[in-house]
């Protein structure tokens, strides 16, 4: 049982972290909330086109002419990926940059996976969306920020824990769940932060966890590009780059022989961070809820087309995979977007009680 000495060091430790960074978790959960309806946001807003409704066919459009389509549109620019629409598989989206190694896209267009025919062109760095992902990732101050806002969701983690420490204490003498409205307004808004707390406690954890490694992308994928990635191209580095590319479409059709139940989520053209300097890799998805979240690179020749090794990723990259979706409650369609978003309201008002409860507190002092 913890006696008053104890609690001490506990309720310092669930002060200071709650202070400190309450300010940028409420950022974080008011950024959050469109987030979550991202989707559904830029189909209201134009920025995404269903393909039309055609007659049922199991035919594709070539993936080559899809590439020379959009290079027609962007004739100096490169091709660094192409990528599939995970909810919608009747669309294939080309990312193009000024070279196929630039941080930064120029251009992200669209393509019905059945005709090949151009839909539209995805809207980069433009619109409310941008200024919302880009305040909720990094707060516009690039990988500092992002590293910064991680820090804060460790705080946020050691909060809630000694938050969990303090509440057993503090409700020994009162029956779960109780409010005492009768009392000064401070209780009933300590009563009212400790119930939502707890109610919320588990999904806070979560999304604090999986936020805090969401915010280690960069290095986590650096390490893979460093090691499994350079391994598997180490054999052909003696090779010269690949200047003429071989088909696409060939190279694909060589993936799925040796992936056949599984799809394509992204590949990555040679010479681009995620390729090598003669090789393709295609990053092929499950077709479950789960395995569709996770990916398993395989390495193409460039020039035959031909697919030379695939291998699993690492558990840290799987861990970086498995945290996006269930960050943004991305596993199960709307209904979970929609308990995601409460549970989201909810963490919004645990944070403005607690700050309340200092500022009220501040003042009774002075």
């Amino acid at each position: 049982m913890l006696t008053r000495s104890s609690i001490k060091p506990w309720y310092l430790i669930h002060k200071w972290t709650s202070l400190i960074c309450t300010a940028f978790m409420l950022l974080l959960c008011l950024t959050g909330l469109p987030l979550i309806f991202s989707d559904e946001i830029d189909r209201a807003f134009g920025y995404s086109v269903t393909p039309p409704d055609l007659p049922e066919t199991a035919e594709r459009a070539d993936l080559d002419a899809v590439i020379s389509a959009a290079k027609a549109r962007r004739p100096g620019d490169a091709v660094q990926f192409i990528v599939a629409d995970p909810d919608e598989p009747d669309l294939w989206f080309v990312r193009m940059a000024e070279s196929v190694a630039a941080a930064k896209p120029s251009a992200f267009y669209a393509f019905d996976a059945r005709t090949g025919d151009y839909l539209y062109q995805y809207p980069l760095d433009q619109g409310i969306m941008n200024v919302v992902l880009r305040l909720h990732v990094d707060m516009f101050a690039g990988l500092w920020g992002t590293l910064f806002l991680g820090f804060m969701g460790l705080l946020l983690v050691a909060s809630l824990v000694s938050g969990v420490v303090l509440y057993g204490p503090f409700m020994r003498k009162l029956a779960f769940g109780t409010v005492r409205r009768k009392q000064s307004a401070r209780l009933k808004w300590l009563d009212l932060h400790n119930l939502l707390g707890i109610a919320t406690l588990v999904w806070f954890l979560v999304v604090g966890a999986t936020g805090v490694i969401n915010t280690l992308a960069t290095p986590i994928f650096g390490q893979w590009q460093s090691g499994e990635l350079a391994e598997m191209i180490a054999p052909y580095r003696t090779m010269p780059p690949v200047h003429e590319l071989g088909s696409v479409q060939k190279a694909l059709d060589a993936v799925r022989t040796v992936a056949p139940d599984m799809s394509l989520s992204f590949m990555a053209f040679p010479g681009n961070g995620f390729a090598g300097p003669r090789h393709f890799v295609a990053f092929m998805q499950g077709n479950s809820p789960l395995t569709s979240k996770l990916l398993k690179p395989v390495l193409i020749d460039a020039q035959t087309g031909l697919a030379i090794e695939t291998r699993e990723l690492p558990w840290y990259v799987t861990a970086l995979l498995i945290s996006k979706p269930l960050h943004f409650g991305d596993y199960g369609g709307l209904p979970l977007k929609i308990i995601w978003a409460l549970l989201d309201l909810l963490s919004i008002a645990v944070l403005g009680s607690g700050l309340y409860l200092w500022l009220k507190k501040t003042q009774c002092i002075n």
